[in-house]
């Protein structure tokens, strides 16, 4: 008698696991794909919400927020706020609380005459004081949820609750507004948790850079009298990957030292500077060998994207074809 032959031989099994493998070495990339535009695509979101409030803030105020961080002509200003943190005060208020009419632009959240007059960050006055000063701001021009603003600095050592350990010279207590990229590597203790009440995890800080209208020049003369100064967040850019905070120094050094979008203390041309220069020009505009820039009356916004350094290719930016 003949046995007849059930189930299936060695060779078959091998030609099933290998139209497998390959099936899934075909979906994973696509899958990563979408889900990585599907990423762009809520960055370019949350940039648009930003976008709104700005505009309302130029209603409500006549212009967009300040970015500058350094000025040789004002050297008595502190030297602690740069745009990503202005753009978080204008839009959510110092404190997230709303921005206060009267704001000086401080990162320590005091008035012009280093009074408690507009945010009283170390709450001097009354209770009732406070809440009459609490009536004078504006509501939030954009939803927390949407702004996703994380504090720039850890409160204590080990504590975790900021973005970082250090943020010399930033003043240590302020805001940013974080991209949708998160960083895995760093989960934070929060005051606010996530929606299913886990451990934040933020992105990258956004950078901003407000326009000069009526300078002429984007890579001639005093950074301050161009259309963008590339000093508005350099201190910022400087502090490197987010990601990168758990490294040893050295290896940590090695992927922001030579950032693109850095300044290095060189006060003459460098080639970073040339590189953000480049990095902002239209070149759809063409003025022989005076480059113009994109959005030369308004504002830049830039996401370090999904590999949290500024200036990369993955970069997603309110101008540009990202």
């Amino acid at each position: 008698m003949r046995r007849e032959r059930s189930g299936l031989t060695l060779i078959e099994i091998l030609v099933v696991v290998s139209v497998i493998a390959i099936l899934v070495g075909i979906l994973i990339p696509a899958l990563n794909k979408v889900q990585n535009t599907a990423r762009d695509v809520k960055q370019k979101g949350q940039f648009t919400a930003i976008d709104l409030g700005l505009a309302a803030f130029r209603s409500d105020y006549g212009d967009y927020p300040p970015s500058f961080w350094w000025d040789p002509g004002s050297p008595s200003l502190p030297q602690d706020y740069c745009g990503a943190q202005k753009l978080a005060e204008a839009l959510l208020g110092w404190d997230l609380l709303g921005f206060h009419p009267d704001s000086a632009w401080r990162g320590d959240g005091l008035d012009a005459a280093r009074g408690p007059d507009t945010y009283d960050p170390l709450q001097v006055y009354p209770a009732a004081v406070r809440q009459d000063n609490l009536k004078k701001r504006r509501d939030r021009y954009i939803e927390l949820d949407v702004a996703n603003p994380f504090r720039l600095r850890e409160s204590a050592v080990g504590l975790r609750d900021g973005l970082f350990p250090d943020v010399t010279p930033l003043a240590f207590r302020t805001y940013v507004l974080c991209d949708v990229f998160e960083v895995p590597e760093r989960k934070l203790q929060l005051d606010r948790l996530d929606e299913a009440g886990r451990s934040a995890v933020p992105g990258t800080p956004i950078l901003y850079y407000k326009a000069n209208p009526a300078s002429k020049t984007i890579n001639t003369g005093e950074y301050r009298d161009r259309i963008y100064n590339i000093r508005d967040n350099s201190p910022l850019v400087s502090l490197g990957k987010l990601a990168d905070w758990r490294l040893p120094i050295p290896q940590r050094n090695e992927h922001w030292l030579n950032g693109p979008l850095r300044v290095r203390p060189n006060p003459y041309f460098t080639a970073n500077e040339y590189y953000f220069y480049e990095y902002l020009r239209d070149p759809k505009v063409q003025t022989g060998d005076l480059p113009w820039p994109y959005r030369p009356d308004t504002y830049l916004l830039i996401s370090a994207g999904r590999d949290g350094l500024y200036g990369t290719p993955d970069d997603i930016r309110n101008f540009g074809r990202r």
